[in-house]
């Protein structure tokens, strides 16, 4: 009798998930991880869980700020949008989410019992809501706040 592998049961569930809620993101994230399993390349997985979450981080930073390296947004455009008050209110909401962020990684280190239902919830969050997953530091720093960070 073979024995039944959950944790690929689990991503194929999620890329059933994403299939059903129409989100890419989610759907090729779990085709990979669900490949690199099926196929034995168990080494990845630290490499992966070392350097893949700065690497999206790279990534997302690239994405957002290539209108500025394109000169879409020239220097003066942007310099005249700290007069208004939205933008400041976006500099200070961009500094809290680095605050919740530096939070939500010290909780993860020191409570690593919370990673499972972080990442979980941020699955289910990007394929039900169509959120995108920046979202489990955040999540951690905002749950620090509520049970404390150690």
């Amino acid at each position: 009798m073979t024995q039944v592998d959950t944790t690929s049961l689990l991503l194929l569930g999620l890329v059933l998930l994403g299939l059903l809620s129409s989100n890419a993101t989610v759907t090729i994230a779990m085709l990979v991880l669900l490949l690199l399993r099926v196929m034995n390349v168990h080494q990845a997985f630290p490499f992966l869980e070392k350097y893949g979450l700065t690497a999206g981080v790279i990534i997302l930073t690239i994405g957002v700020m290539t209108p500025i390296a394109s000169g879409k947004l020239s220097v003066p455009l942007i310099m005249q949008s700290f007069l208004h008050w939205k933008t400041l209110l976006a500099v200070g909401v961009g500094m809290a989410v680095a605050y919740l962020g530096g939070r939500g990684a010290t909780l993860m280190t020191h409570q690593p019992n919370v990673v499972a239902g972080l990442l979980i919830g941020t699955v289910l969050g990007v394929a039900l809501f169509r959120g995108v997953p920046v979202g489990p530091l955040i999540a951690a720093g905002l749950l620090s706040l509520l049970i404390g960070k150690g």
